[in-house]
């Protein structure tokens, strides 16, 4: 653990930091950190209404070691990119959807980097929801330059996910509004991966208000993806960039 916890801190402080160029809401805005960059807002999304394409997920031009994730214009479903396979999830019925491999999709809101190497650290046996992932993650890297991407794999007891599916032409100006149509999706004894970007300075922006975290999860077997809302940790490995 301490060997590995060295190594993966030589590499954060030999990082470069954190620079955002932030222009108009309805414009892109970026910040590059261990290549993180960040498209649009999330609060703009759910307050201002603003819901049509702010990236075209086939104008990523590296799709080598690339993860993202967001959500598909006009909150129509979800985007995960998992190791340069773009996953697209839309609701079919309320305990069905449908799972596509395409990078013919677009989101109002988005934020993505490329990874081709990764530290396993040591998830300790009582980390098991959101809330102590969140904290062990944030004392793990608490003197690190952020927001950077993670990602989890192994077995979970139980999730909840979301897959967004507003009817069209509904206007939105709060996120009560936003998540009309959003179905959840429960998830028991499964293995699966998660994808999530991490960051202190980005609520609103790419995660929620009242979380550090933004993640979605695909099952092992790729039929279920979604927004993690909820989670109890069975055995599972964290990765580090």
């Amino acid at each position: 653990m301490k060997i590995k916890f060295l190594v993966y801190s030589i590499f954060l402080l030999s990082s470069i930091s954190c620079q955002r160029t932030v222009k108009e809401s309805t414009e892109e805005r970026t910040c590059t950190n261990l290549s993180v960059k960040i498209v649009a807002a999330m609060k703009d999304v759910m307050w201002k209404g603003q819901l049509s394409s702010s990236i075209d997920l086939d104008t990523i031009s590296d799709k080598v070691g690339l993860y993202g994730l967001g959500p598909v214009s006009y909150l129509s479903g979800e985007i995960l990119i998992n190791n340069g396979i773009n996953y697209v999830s839309k609701v079919t019925s309320d305990t069905t959807m449908i799972v596509e491999k395409t990078f013919n999709t677009s989101a109002p809101f988005f934020v993505y980097t490329n990874v081709n190497h990764w530290n396993e650290v040591e998830l300790p046996p009582e980390v098991k929801t959101i809330q102590d992932l969140e904290l062990y993650i944030d004392r793990l890297t608490s003197k690190h330059q952020r927001p950077f991407a993670f990602r989890l794999e192994g077995t979970i007891n139980n999730a909840t996910i979301h897959v967004q599916n507003l009817p069209p032409g509904t206007k939105v100006s709060s996120p009560e509004e936003a998540h009309q149509g959003q179905t959840n999706y429960p998830l028991v004894n499964v293995e699966a991966q998660i994808i999530g970007f991490f960051s202190t300075e980005h609520q609103g922006v790419f995660t929620h208000h009242d979380s550090f975290l933004h993640m979605h999860l695909i099952t092992q077997d790729e039929s279920k993806m979604g927004h993690l809302d909820q989670l109890e940790i069975d055995q599972m490995k964290l990765f580090l960039p």
